[in-house]
């Protein structure tokens, strides 16, 4: 897989998953419904092949798409 697989909404969206915040959090943050963000969280898992937004959250620190301090 290579780099630049998100969309920088989804990047978004996983950077303060990183910050321990809600779906509601992020959500209200970015002006979005949940669902809209539940929805981005669902497509990055099914893009990554991965079960769960933790398995995500690994990948996508792997692949250096997102970091832990940003």
């Amino acid at each position: 897989m290579s780099k630049g697989i998100l969309t920088p909404r989804e990047r978004n969206i996983f950077q303060e998953l990183i910050r321990n915040k809600s779906t509601k959090e992020i959500a209200s943050d970015l002006g979005i419904s949940e669902k809209t963000v539940r929805n981005h969280i669902s497509n990055t898992m099914q893009k990554l092949g991965v079960k769960g937004r933790a398995s995500a959250v690994v990948e996508l620190i792997k692949l250096k798409e997102i970091k832990l301090e940003d």
